[in-house]
């Protein structure tokens, strides 16, 4: 770790632990969205840490912002609309976009005057983009937008929404030609409902329907056709993000277990001298920092423009299941405690173990493994 990487690390940290968990369950309750907390990593310019300086980014690097998504949850704090707002969308503009609609949009995702959401999941199209139905048609300047989204984060709060959809068919191979538009949350035919969850986050869960919703051409981002391999700039971002809001849960987790198995006695010794009490605690460690340098090698790697789609997949892979097993070793170390609310541990679950199914599921990545990393097989 270098001396700019530990007061990165410091400063977000300092700064989200004068918000904590107290403050994450308050907001979840009262159903806001972390506004103070979002308003005060916009002015640490903790948000645009990794885009452009030109356009009030930081401009520093995928390494950067991980290090803000770890350690906004190690604090309690964990920011999935870091995720899609300056990670997933902010860095599709910053590959992707035009020099003018960088301009436009970039700075106030930087800055946090506005977050964005990602629109890509449909009901038939989970794991499979090529299956997208969201059809976009020109029509003179403007696209019209027809179909639905389902389980898109963070509308609640969003000013635009990132959509990709349908805007032609290969006739070779009969798979969507995608292209990706930026689209005003308010914009006329779009209706927005939500889906309950029993996710306890800030974050809330949408199913969005496109009826004529009219898009104009200036805000389609990159080539019509090339939609896919626009999106994937940031689809490689948020799945390395993801192990990053992981691996900052799990460690908040292990941290939380670590101190009550040293603090709580059973027959005159601490429960942590107990190897069924300190292994899967030893465990954990161990497969939290084997997450975290693969992510952070992820993340050097992408920062020096390589390819990083199998390093991105394997980030997420153990990230997210590094930090679902440290959360479920603490909540167990913690006995009838560990669902308690006042401990503050199960509270998280659901975020950690959604993440191990999305984005890009477990099998998904075990799937781009098998056939890409070793050769074997397409098995789907």
């Amino acid at each position: 770790m270098t001396s700019d990487d530990a007061a990165l690390r410091d400063a977000v940290g300092r700064l989200a632990r004068s918000f904590g968990p107290d403050y994450f369950q308050a907001q979840v309750d009262s159903g806001g969205n972390a506004a103070e907390l979002w308003a005060a990593l916009g002015e640490g310019g903790f948000l645009g840490v990794h885009l452009p300086e030109q356009y009030g980014g930081g401009g520093a690097g995928l390494r950067e912002i991980a290090i803000v998504v770890e350690e906004t949850a190690l604090a309690g704090v964990p920011a999935l609309s870091i995720l899609f707002s300056p990670g997933v969308t902010g860095t599709i503009l910053d590959r992707s976009a035009s020099e003018e609609q960088k301009a436009r949009w970039l700075p106030a995702i930087a800055s946090g005057r506005e977050r964005w959401s990602f629109a890509i999941t449909e009901p038939d199209a989970g794991s499979n983009a090529h299956r997208i139905a969201t059809a976009a048609t020109r029509d003179g300047d403007s696209y019209v937008l027809r179909g639905q989204k389902v389980y898109i984060t963070g509308v609640e709060s969003a000013s635009k929404i990132m959509v990709v959809a349908r805007t032609g068919t290969d006739e070779h191979t009969g798979r969507g030609r995608l292209s990706v538009f930026v689209v005003d949350a308010d914009a006329a035919g779009l209706t927005k409902t939500r889906i309950p969850t029993v996710m306890n986050q800030p974050e809330l869960s949408w199913q969005l329907h496109f009826d004529d919703v009219r898009v104009p051409v200036s805000d389609r981002v990159g080539e019509e056709g090339r939609g896919l391999a626009v999106a994937f700039t940031g689809m490689n971002t948020e799945r390395i993000l993801t192990s990053s809001i992981c691996t900052g849960i799990g460690r908040y987790a292990l941290a939380k277990a670590v101190d009550y198995a040293q603090a709580r006695q059973v027959w005159d010794v601490p429960i942590g001298a107990h190897q069924a009490v300190a292994h899967p605690l030893a465990s954990a460690h161990l497969h939290l920092t084997a997450a975290i340098e693969m992510t952070d090698k992820a993340c050097r790697l992408y920062d020096a423009g390589n390819e990083v789609g199998e390093l991105a997949n394997i980030a997420k892979y153990l990230g997210a299941e590094s930090g679902l097993q440290a959360l479920d070793a603490a909540i167990g170390i913690h006995g009838g405690n560990g669902v308690s609310k006042e401990y503050q541990l199960a509270t998280y679950f659901w975020i950690v173990r959604m993440l191990n199914m999305g984005p890009v599921s477990k099998e998904m990545i075990l799937n781009f493994v098998a056939e890409h990393s070793l050769g074997l097989p397409r098995s789907y």
